[in-house]
């Protein structure tokens, strides 16, 4: 058995900075931050606009994509995320663009992830075709519900219907395509996100995300339940037995969950959302849009002004406040690495929370947690147990800061 004494101590000494972020990987992520409407659950940056102007979205892209590439040269890129908002309104002309963009800035893996955010409209659908010819090779669909009445609760724009006929399409056309679900809506039983589940897994190719909802300070949603509105939405225990549910029924359908939300079939996890919680180096370009980037051996936090216009005008003009470029101590890197690293079914290696510089305390909460059958501890990885992924939230400022799990 570990003692709390020499759980890290003992540990062996990890590789030095800059192979950190090599093993894990690098990636660009691309922020999108326009919508056709702002659903009511979303706290993402997201901005309804009557006019977009894509050639001078793709050129503020290009800049971008150039000034990070010229202190980052000569890493090989292993993938590209347009998230947002929704960049299925993008014109596969912009997308062919910016992908141009970054195959003449940077190397890229042979077998480099090319994904994409689209909503399930038959409008959007119409685009799949042009972004797999601009270089998209892997599709996420926003769905969210496969039935219309929750759907109108969430705010979509499409049917059940739609999303089933933009699956399809998108199938056709892309070898690798995900959804999205959101369950522990309002008034949903356990029996009914079984039900809604098994259609879903009959239709999913290799990869699932399925998400709990969450009431978001800022959001519409967040406003309505401070309100006393928002009423059915289920307790902990019925939110509980739903992710059981979800675990138990992704395994028999062949998708394990390699991450607290997110299901996959072997070989077909999101490599770049895996970049992320592997604490991999990431650069964000866009409105509000973040990145990790490691220079000189100093891993630096990216951030870039969440208003779109002040965002394209400060690029356009090459202005330092485009991109604030800010450097994190070893302790915050731990952090991260910790908030991240849990997430997935792999976990984090101590040797390597080590090196970035953990406090010393956490030593003594990783055992005490493991006490507690929340974590499981084997040589050099920490794993967050079932129970420990159930309580990851608790858990994890138990870890970083002592409070209790409860």
């Amino acid at each position: 058995m570990l003692s709390p004494s020499w759980l890290l101590a003992a540990l062996p000494a990890a590789d030095p900075p800059r192979a950190d972020w090599v093993e894990a990987g690098f990636g660009l992520y691309l922020h999108w931050p326009f919508c056709q409407s702002k659903c009511p659950y979303c706290d993402f940056n997201s901005h309804v606009a009557a006019s977009i102007d894509q050639p001078r979205w793709a050129a503020a892209f290009a800049a971008g994509i150039a000034r990070v590439a010229a202190r980052t040269e000569g890493r090989v890129l292993r993938s590209v995320y347009f998230g947002g908002g929704t960049p299925s309104l993008m014109a596969p002309e912009t997308v062919a663009a910016v992908l141009d963009t970054v195959r003449a800035m940077w190397p890229v893996a042979n077998d480099w992830e090319v994904t994409l955010e689209a909503n399930p409209t038959s409008v959007e659908a119409g685009r799949f075709a042009g972004y797999r010819e601009a270089g998209v090779n892997r599709l996420s669909l926003g769905v969210q519900a496969l039935n219309d009445d929750d759907l109108r609760q969430l705010g979509r724009r499409h049917t059940a219907a739609e999303a089933v006929h933009a699956f399809e399409i998108a199938r056709a056309t892309f070898e690798r395509v995900s959804f999205d679900l959101i369950y522990a809506r309002q008034d949903q039983s356990l029996v009914r996100w079984q039900a809604e589940l098994d259609r879903a897994l009959a239709l999913a190719i290799d990869h699932l995300s399925l998400y709990q909802l969450t009431i978001e300070p800022g959001t519409a949603f967040g406003a309505r339940f401070a309100a006393g509105g928002l009423r059915g939405l289920p307790d902990e225990d019925l939110a509980a037995d739903m992710y059981d549910a979800t675990l138990e029924r992704c395994a028999t359908a062949g998708l394990d969950a390699y991450e607290v939300s997110n299901f996959a079939r072997s070989g077909a996890e999101s490599q770049h959302n895996m970049l992320y919680w592997n604490g991999g180096d990431y650069a964000g370009i866009g409105p509000g849009a973040h990145g990790r980037l490691t220079l000189a051996g100093t891993r630096h936090a990216t951030v870039s002004p969440s208003a779109p216009e002040i965002w394209l005008q400060a690029t356009e003009a090459d202005a330092p406040a485009a991109m604030v470029w800010e450097p994190l101590s070893g302790q915050e890197r731990a952090e991260e690495y910790l908030m991240m690293g849990l997430r997935v079914r792999q976990g984090i290696s101590l040797a390597r929370a080590q090196a970035m510089g953990v406090d010393p305390g956490l030593s003594q909460r990783i055992f005490d947690a493991s006490q507690d059958g929340l974590l499981e501890i084997d040589g050099d990885r920490v794993r967050a147990t079932a129970r420990g992924r159930l309580l990851l939230n608790a858990l994890l400022r138990n870890l970083l800061v002592g409070e209790s799990c409860g």
